[in-house]
């Protein structure tokens, strides 16, 4: 008998065909996935092929058989299904700091972990309210950059990078920052980088999309004992949108229907005390910042600043310069 031409690819040609064009709705007849692959340049004969499904079955694919008009073969089980799919896609796509462009590319790649039926169901589009992309793509690559300084414990420079009022990025300072990495955090839709800055002496946290030219060095990272010192978990609760402020201890009094925002802010560990019939007051370390007031400026008189006297007069004074447009 001549030797049928393909057999080499057979099996592997055999297993994507299942993966790509069947699945639960649409099983394949033995006379369907011989004329696959031969469209692919592979012959393939009846009783070999019930033995190639039978070794794609060995080897770990769930290969399903169904009856019905005739008998037909889908992969069942995969490694992502549907439902784990289209959470990935929403995800990917309504993230602020991907990339319209690298969006679609990951998109495309999450589609062909399933069936070419179901990945029709993978073009979605998420709206959104005031959802805006991110202009800069290297932050994919940035956080990758990161992730890889602070596994091998090692210190990076960078430039930093501001918009201005023809918006354009240019540089915060003209010489690179010097920090040691320690965490990558996700709020309000950015990334940010936790980190040691080696000049100032001190924990600090830095946009990744506005990062620019990082660099891993050498040098070992400093800073241990003062990342250590700080709870990563409360870290972006306390530093109000990242923005930068002297955190201090801080007691804030509250109407009772606001209880659910505030545990939501800052966690349902936080101790809480009644006060009269409808107000209740907390105690929690904030940085202070224009972000920190304008928040709770948003609950008027539902939400005050008891202490320290210091930073109720800077509220007050917030309050009056935003009245006035005073800055």
């Amino acid at each position: 008998m001549p030797k049928l031409a393909g057999q080499k690819e057979k099996l592997i040609r055999l297993a994507r065909i299942l993966e790509t064009s069947t699945d639960e709705e649409h099983p394949m007849t033995i006379n369907e996935l011989i004329a696959a692959l031969k469209a692919e340049g592979v012959e393939a004969e009846r009783k070999s092929l019930y033995n190639d499904l039978e070794t794609l079955e060995y080897l770990g694919y769930d290969v399903c058989k169904v009856r019905s008009k005739s008998v037909g073969y889908y992969i069942g089980s995969r490694l992502f299904q549907l439902p784990e799919l289209k959470l990935l896609v929403d995800a990917v796509q309504s993230s602020r700091f991907i990339t319209s462009k690298k969006s679609d590319e990951l998109i495309r790649k999450l589609e062909s972990l399933t069936s070419r039926y179901h990945a029709k169901e993978l073009s979605r589009q998420v709206y959104v309210t005031g959802r805006v992309k991110a202009m800069n793509e290297s932050v994919y690559y940035a956080i990758d950059a990161l992730h890889s300084a602070i596994a091998a414990d090692r210190q990076i420079t960078f430039s930093y990078y501001r918009w201005n009022l023809d918006k354009e990025q240019v540089l915060r300072r003209n010489e690179p920052y010097l920090v040691s990495p320690f965490a990558l955090l996700w709020d309000d839709e950015n990334y940010y980088l936790v980190a040691f800055d080696q000049t100032e002496r001190a924990i600090r946290h830095f946009r990744v999309d506005k990062m620019r030219a990082i660099r891993a060095l050498d040098a070992p990272r400093e800073g241990k004992e003062a990342f250590d010192a700080i709870d990563v978990s409360a870290y972006t609760k306390q530093v109000f949108g990242m923005f930068g402020g002297t955190r201090e201890s801080v007691t804030l009094r509250f109407h009772e229907s606001l209880i659910g925002v505030v545990l939501d802010r800052f966690g349902k560990e936080l101790p809480v005390l009644r006060e009269g019939e409808d107000h209740f007051t907390v105690t929690v370390k904030v940085a202070q910042s224009p972000l920190f007031f304008g928040w709770l400026s948003y609950f008027g008189a539902d939400a005050q600043i008891l202490s320290p006297e210091s930073l109720r007069e800077q509220y007050r004074k917030h309050l009056m310069d935003a009245l006035d447009g005073n800055r």
